[in-house]
């Protein structure tokens, strides 16, 4: 491990910052992914339950509840 620390004559010692390695990430987050499929499961799950506790909450359903405004 490299380190960023000089030690001088004196013994004082100058701490420099270490950049931290780059690395490429090879695969690709556009398009029909795993990562991409999974988020779009999810939101929509959170979306069906939150339009269910809606419903139940008000008596009405979504589209109602759009007409009413």
């Amino acid at each position: 491990m490299r380190s960023g620390v000089v030690t001088e004559e004196q013994g004082r010692q100058n701490i420099y910052a270490i950049e931290p390695q780059v690395y490429v990430d090879v695969e690709s987050r556009v398009g029909f992914t795993d990562y991409a499929e999974k988020l779009n499961g999810r939101l929509a799950m959170i979306g069906f339950v939150s339009m269910l506790v809606l419903e139940v909450a008000t008596g009405h359903g979504l589209l109602s509840l759009f007409s009413s405004l």
